[in-house]
């Protein structure tokens, strides 16, 4: 294996943590522009939301405010306040993704795919903008603090039935994918586990008008649980560093990150080994992710990762200098539609397991969805940095390290219309797959 040279390094690195490179960052050093990525951000200002309105009280034969014309008016009206606080939110983390030089917002959106929550369940667009705040706090510090910050997290509670969870009712489901999906791993803990976990976690509760959950003792089970055949008193703190502590969690959570950011396969063990070392006791991301692009496999031309929608959009985007904020309506409009024919809208994510990797996303109806929203976004481009070689220029500009024979050709037959171009290029697949 012949490792990439240091600019294609420098290229995949960008591709991996920042969704792609902007006009001249090719040029830095690779330990240079790691030590930019792996930076603290700037400070964020979110969008100001606020309070939905309230579909009218219920009256006579009008059962929850919702039948009637009455009820039917106000339900309507709080359900178009929600959709477009939701857009407001997504667009605005759409331009955070862009516009960060760090790795934060990257890893904010792994997160969000890690600790998957929707908001076609949580209907708070304001609570899921507070777990995205929670996720970008924490998104390359520790993680310890990353999952105790998320088991009590409002939306999260409200998306895994939180508040069904109570002292002798326990609803297992935050418990069970904790462990299973966040933390451990499927084959590291017992139905036992499950329900005694479930107990540890009872006594939270969130409500769509707070911005953090509500610890009811009255709620939450006293007695001691038996989680891992060790008994004691566990609150939701106390769960989430008995979970962590298991040796499967470390290498689970390196596991998942080495999939998003390096290869579909399984890490070698040596590898993972180092990786694990480098997170170490105290779970530290930035640490984590400093070890994986020290690894060979990191330099290997052999991994490569097909685009995520919300990935290549945003590289896109960063490429060609196009701020989603400041996009008319109607363009907003076709990304939203663009992304969801893609199959991955901000916020919404298919289940908690998270959005698929790898060749799922490469179908014939996202091929044609990609295709519309790249036309919306080079539309609105300057591409006067193509100049005089447009497929040379294209290439540059997109960050991609060599065009193939067939892409070539194709780019050719279109070389004298630079928006068609730039357009049939962002689809190719040397665009499209981060090589």
């Amino acid at each position: 294996m012949t490792p990439l040279d240091d600019r294609a390094a420098v290229r995949r690195l960008l591709d991996r943590l920042a969704l792609g490179p902007r006009p001249g960052d090719l040029d830095r050093a690779f330990g240079e522009t790691l030590d930019r990525l792996l930076a603290p951000p700037a400070p964020v200002t979110p969008p100001r939301l606020d309070p939905l309105p309230r579909p009218a009280a219920a009256g006579k034969g009008d059962k929850g405010g919702t039948g009637g014309t009455g009820g039917k008016e106000a339900k309507r009206r709080a359900n178009a306040a929600r959709a477009e606080q939701e857009r407001r939110v997504a667009v605005w983390w759409l331009d955070r993704l862009v516009a960060d030089t760090t790795a934060t917002e990257r890893l904010t959106w792994f997160w969000h795919g890690h600790f998957a929550t929707s908001e076609q369940k949580v209907r708070s667009p304001r609570l899921m903008l507070v777990q995205n705040q929670a996720l970008r706090a924490h998104a390359t510090g520790s993680f310890t603090d990353l999952a105790t910050a998320m088991v009590t997290d409002p939306a999260l509670l409200l998306w895994l039935d939180g508040n069904d969870n109570r002292a002798g009712a326990p609803n297992e489901n935050l418990a069970r994918e904790f462990l299973e999906l966040f933390a451990l791993g499927i084959g590291h803990y017992t139905e036992t586990d499950v329900r005694e976990a479930a107990k540890a976690l009872t006594g939270w509760r969130a409500t769509r008008d707070r911005d953090t959950a509500t610890f009811d003792p009255d709620r939450h089970e006293r007695a001691p649980v038996t989680l891992f055949g060790d008994r004691a008193p566990l609150d939701a703190p106390g769960f989430v560093a008995r979970v962590l502590a298991r040796p499967e969690s470390a290498r689970f959570v390196v596991g998942r990150l080495w999939f998003r950011l390096v290869s579909a396969a399984p890490p070698p063990a040596d590898a993972l080994d180092r990786v694990v070392a480098a997170y170490g006791p105290g779970r530290d991301t930035a640490a984590a992710l400093r070890a994986i692009t020290a690894e060979p496999a990191f330099r290997d031309p052999a991994n490569t990762l097909v685009k995520q929608p919300v990935d290549w959009f945003t590289g896109l985007c960063r490429a060609l200098g196009v701020a989603p904020a400041a996009l008319p309506d109607k363009t907003l409009a076709k990304v939203r539609k663009g992304l969801t024919g893609m199959g991955q809208v901000p916020l919404r994510p298919p289940s908690v397991g998270g959005w698929p990797a790898a060749g799922a996303w490469l179908t014939t109806s996202a091929g044609a969805a990609r295709l519309a929203l790249a036309q919306a976004v080079v539309a609105g481009a300057d591409l006067s940095a193509v100049g005089s070689d447009p497929v040379e220029g294209a290439r540059t500009l997109l960050g991609v390290d060599a065009w193939s024979p067939r892409t070539t050709s194709a780019l050719e037959q279109v070389r004298a219309d630079p928006k068609h171009l730039v357009t049939v290029a962002a689809c190719a697949p040397e665009y499209v797959v981060s090589g």
